[in-house]
């Protein structure tokens, strides 16, 4: 495919990594962000000192503290913000005389409602709007330094699927695509919850076999939650789900593992959220994985035993012990 004008939205760790990959796919890129003082240092050092320091920007990838001047003439959009902003982008998006697809690298559930944030783009958009979603196990400064990593392209059309994985297929970063949209949103979402459960429970020393009880039970619960809501259990069984569950859960890149290790430290929600300096996805996440659980009527243990602790003020141990006291019941229950 020719090289295209990608407009990457999100100028943290994660959207500097896809911009960077974008280019190494061919592509030229306008990488954006809400705070005009960080965009204004990552334009003058070309380098993303505050997230990913020691990585040059190449030419190919221009710094644009304006959205609507990013957007002009772009081919394609790229959304890498936190969820919280998520609604606001796509509605910038959809006031466009012509909005180009979208692809969006952001994990969790529209806050309040729970919703899926296709939802949100196709309320915007339209269902037939060319749009999916970037997934799977991936850290950041591994993409950002070139590194071996393979993410699902999913969307609801495999042929849109295979055109917007063009943007980030190249080198060392394999694509994978998908059409099973639902599935591969939820892997990425509730994988979030479940490393904040491995941190509390590697930070309290509880050893290796605690660790993967937690992963294999966590994975039983997002499987569960995913086909209640139309997701399909080979898309949970893959790099959307358990490849990225085991990479979340298990290295302390993940932002929300350190939030775990944090909490079972002493540490308030808000010293470990300030600790880590950026936005913990697991946070909100977990409030709308338990209601979802709770309006579906699905067991989701691990999910309810880090609510209580983010949200009802239980001790981290108080919660793994929870777990350890329930009844034996078959494994494929």
């Amino acid at each position: 495919m020719a090289p295209q004008h990608i407009a990457v939205l999100g100028a943290g760790s994660w959207g500097t990594a896809l911009a960077l990959q974008a280019v190494r796919a061919g592509h030229r890129v306008k990488l954006w962000g809400r705070r005009r003082d960080h965009l204004a240092e990552m334009a003058d050092t070309r380098e993303n000192q505050q997230y990913l320091p020691g990585t040059v920007l190449p030419d190919a990838l221009g710094v644009e503290p304006e959205l609507d001047r990013a957007l002009a003439r772009a081919d394609g959009v790229l959304i890498a913000t936190p969820s919280h902003a998520f609604t606001d982008i796509v509605s910038a998006i959809a006031g466009l005389e012509s909005a180009p697809p979208v692809l969006w690298a952001t994990k969790g559930f529209e806050a309040g409602s729970g919703r899926l944030l296709h939802t949100l783009v196709e309320a915007q958009l339209g269902a037939e709007h060319p749009a999916g979603i970037a997934t799977g196990p991936s850290f950041a400064r591994e993409v950002a330094a070139g590194l071996p990593t393979a993410l699902t392209v999913a969307s609801r059309r495999l042929d849109v699927a295979r055109s917007l994985a063009t943007w980030l297929h190249a080198g060392a970063f394999r694509t994978y695509t998908s059409d099973d949209l639902i599935g591969a949103q939820v892997g990425g979402a509730l994988k979030n919850v479940l490393a904040i459960a491995a941190g509390i429970s590697d930070g309290l020393r509880y050893g290796a076999n605690a660790r993967a009880a937690l992963i294999t039970r966590g994975l039983a619960e997002l499987t569960r939650i995913g086909v209640a809501l139309g997701g399909r259990r080979e898309t949970l069984a893959g790099l959307t789900g358990l490849g990225d569950l085991l990479l979340t859960a298990t290295d302390d890149q993940s932002r929300n593992r350190r939030y775990g290790l944090a909490l079972a430290a002493g540490q308030s929600a808000e010293q470990a959220q300030a600790e880590i300096g950026q936005v913990v996805e697991g946070h909100t996440t977990t409030l709308e994985a338990y209601r979802l659980s709770q309006s579906l009527g699905i067991d989701a243990p691990i999910v309810e035993q880090v609510y209580a602790v983010l949200y009802s003020g239980r001790r981290p141990a108080d919660a793994v012990q929870a777990l350890l006291a329930r009844e034996v019941k078959a494994e494929s229950a």
